[in-house]
């Protein structure tokens, strides 16, 4: 009996110290959740048999249970990297089959499909559009899919529509003259620059993501509150000798306290004709009008281009020097792919050499009610069994799941000095276990002597 009993035990002892090796050895993996050997101790009697003398007949290993408590997540500056802060696993796409994993070290394959170490395919829910809100209701979060990333695609481009003037004029300005005739210049020559005060350009693009330079002119009047403003883009063809006054004009009012006098301004749209300006690329700008298209219109929008709102709701009139605080627009050019942005809710932006980013879906996050009862595949990955229960589906951030961090792993939960303490216990309790056999035998061997 005592062999057994002390078999059972070195047994015991071996299977904790396999259970300790394990850990210590996957010290730098991943994603890789500890285990712990459990126990319990074992009688054998017979049924209906009660004895206050009764002696156990050793132990045996219960059960070996995995503590799926948080790991130190580590940055590394590759986009690619995924952390899951809190509960969850993030879903894998296994030939079919779902697996569930905590190392998030993704990349992507030769078909744009993001991918672990195993070819895995990461799942996500994909956008039902392109979209500016982070809200999970703009999510197809019934629809869970490969996540594939637009390697060949091109963000395309937007033609200006609106332009945002912000600047501050001198009110220490004066009207222009001619001094040839001791009058005020009739028109503004834009290629002499005395026929005008100041001005300030930005790039404008047209339909195809041309860029063009577009400038405004101001011109002070003989009314200290008055200025006239003249808009011209670049790249005028035929030239005219020079070109003169563009058609582009308005003019804007202040109050005494150098604010625009919103009443008394009215700003027309602009509208350029890109048939005469270099490039002569077919393109237009503005938003076209669909109502004026024809049979021959291209791609059946309007014929004539549309016009460019000019906003100049924050010019002022103070008695600094001519300074601009904004100028923008809101066109782009094309783009081409530069790389990803994952937010702590898992959504994957795509960036583009335009300066734009497309949302291309929002990373799925999967919870179990009992993940000890995950069955454990190798490779990091865990996958459904009937003692965890069914993958509960949802979005990171959201209730029990976990939040996304990017470019950033979750290392291994292992705390290795506890580790090494432990396995000096279970060696401790072998070799105390290994003295009961051969105690046991000197005591047999001794009957036998008798």
């Amino acid at each position: 009996m005592m062999f057994r009993i002390g078999l059972s035990g070195l047994n015991a002892a071996s299977a904790d110290l396999q259970v300790t090796g394990n850990n210590i050895a996957n010290t730098g993996t991943v994603g890789f959740k500890e285990s712990r050997a459990e126990f319990a101790d074992v009688y054998a009697h017979a049924y209906g048999w009660m004895s206050k003398t009764e002696i156990g007949s050793g132990v045996r290993l219960a059960s070996n249970t995995q503590l799926f408590s948080q790991g130190n997540i580590e940055a590394t500056g590759n986009a690619m990297d995924l952390a899951i802060n809190g509960e969850g696993f993030f879903v894998m796409n296994d030939n079919g089959s779902q697996v569930y994993t905590r190392a998030g070290a993704f990349q992507v394959d030769r078909d744009g499909y993001v991918v672990n170490s195993s070819g895995q395919r990461l799942q996500g829910y994909p956008a039902v559009d392109s979209m500016t809100s982070r809200t999970s209701a703009n999510f197809s979060v019934g629809n869970l899919g490969d996540m594939q990333l637009p390697l060949n695609e091109e963000s395309s481009a937007l033609a200006t529509t609106e332009v945002t003037a912000s600047v501050n004029l001198s009110s220490n300005a004066s009207e222009p003259i001619d001094p040839t005739t001791g009058a005020a210049y009739g028109a503004v020559d834009i290629s002499n620059p005395d026929t005008y005060n100041w001005s300030s350009s930005l790039t404008v693009y047209d339909s195809e993501g041309a860029a063009r330079a577009m400038t405004l002119y101001y011109v002070k009047t003989a009314n200290p509150l008055e200025w006239t403003v003249y808009a011209e883009l670049d790249g005028m063809t035929p030239a005219p000798a020079p070109p003169v006054t563009p058609a582009n004009t308005f003019t804007m009012t202040f109050d005494t306290n150098g604010n625009l006098d919103t009443t008394a301004t009215t700003v027309p749209p602009l509208s350029f004709d890109l048939a005469l300006y270099e490039p002569l690329n077919g393109a237009t700008i503005g938003p076209l009008d669909p109502t004026t298209a024809t049979a021959t219109s291209p791609n059946g929008l309007g014929v004539n281009p549309g016009e460019i709102t000019l906003d100049i709701s924050g010019i002022t009139q103070y008695g600094s020097n001519y300074s601009v605080n904004d100028l923008s627009q809101d066109g782009y050019a094309n783009g081409k792919l530069t790389g990803l942005d994952v937010d702590q809710n898992g959504i994957v932006f795509a960036r583009f050499t335009n300066g734009r980013s497309e949302v291309l879906g929002q990373v799925a996050i999967a919870n179990f009610s009992n993940p000890q009862g995950l069955q454990q595949l190798g490779d990091n990955n865990w996958a459904q069994s009937y003692g965890s229960g069914d993958p509960i589906l949802g979005s990171p951030g959201d209730g029990r799941f976990g939040s996304i961090q990017a470019a950033a792993l979750e290392s291994s939960n292992v705390d290795l000095t506890e580790e090494l303490v432990h396995m000096i216990e279970a060696q401790r309790n072998y070799q105390a276990n290994a003295k009961t056999i051969s105690t046991a035998d000197e005591i047999t061997q001794t009957i036998i002597n008798m």
